[in-house]
């Protein structure tokens, strides 16, 4: 793998967002203030404070890390596989120098590009409206890649299996949902049976909420074993798109 040629499919992706990205920033934008509006100052109005705060300052930083899962899944699900499938791009990218390796590196490097994109937009407009206590929340950058790139390895995974698009919303909807709703973005999971913390310890997006919510507070070392985790599970996952991924192609 050379990172040159990766680095032209991450620049052919970008110019092509380039092109349409009013409607795309839109929708991402305005879930996660929908959710702030009708959970933050809706439930709120009935929820006592969590952990010290309100619950619109507690449900704040877990949208910085919600935002940025969804963003690198989807573009690495239905974007790559509209890419795969359907525009037949990969074959016209493969028929250049790149190969196999740099067009998967691409694909990872983009997701966990956009991911970080829409981490920050979301971080920034949460800063303006003062939900976001200490600007240590921007050392949380370099983390919100990180967890970016692992959500691309797994959603090139899971696009290098699935039998057609259709089969997405089992990913989604089995997996994607369920991670959520528990890992601690909506109400702390101590409040859960203890099983359920002991699932969410093995999910990326658990572990980027806990990040967000301790750096929005200034408390950097509260998360020392979170950033840990997530940089091992970003080096675990790491060679397994581009096996799956080049036997999809190959097949």
């Amino acid at each position: 793998m050379k990172i040159k040629r990766a680095f032209r499919v991450f620049q052919r992706n970008l110019t092509v967002y380039t092109k349409r990205y009013k409607s795309s920033l839109a929708l991402n934008f305005l879930e996660p203030i929908i959710y702030l509006a009708g959970l933050g100052l809706g439930l709120g109005g009935f929820v006592k404070e969590i952990n010290g705060m309100s619950y619109i300052s507690y449900l704040a930083p877990g949208l910085i890390a919600s935002s940025s899962m969804f963003s690198s899944t989807c573009e690495c699900t239905y974007g790559t596989y509209i890419r795969m499938t359907f525009q037949k791009t990969f074959d016209a990218i493969l028929v250049t120098p790149v190969n196999i390796e740099d067009l998967t590196a691409g694909e990872l490097m983009w997701g966990a590009a956009k991911g970080t994109f829409y981490g920050v937009i979301i971080m920034t407009v949460l800063s303006f409206m003062g939900l976001i206590k200490s600007a240590v929340i921007v050392a949380a950058v370099p983390m919100i890649f990180i967890s970016s790139l692992i959500f691309a390895e797994i959603a090139v995974i899971v696009t290098s299996i699935v039998p057609g698009i259709d089969s997405f919303n089992y990913f989604n909807t089995l997996f994607m949902t369920p991670m959520f709703l528990f890992s601690g973005i909506f109400f702390p999971l101590e409040s859960m049976p203890e099983f359920v913390s002991k699932i969410a310890f093995f999910l990326p997006l658990y572990h980027l909420v806990n990040i967000c919510r301790a750096f929005s507070a200034g408390e950097i070392y509260a998360a020392r074993w979170d950033m840990a985790w997530l940089a091992a599970a970003a080096l675990i996952f790491y060679p397994y798109p581009f096996r799956s991924l080049k036997r999809r192609i190959i097949k």
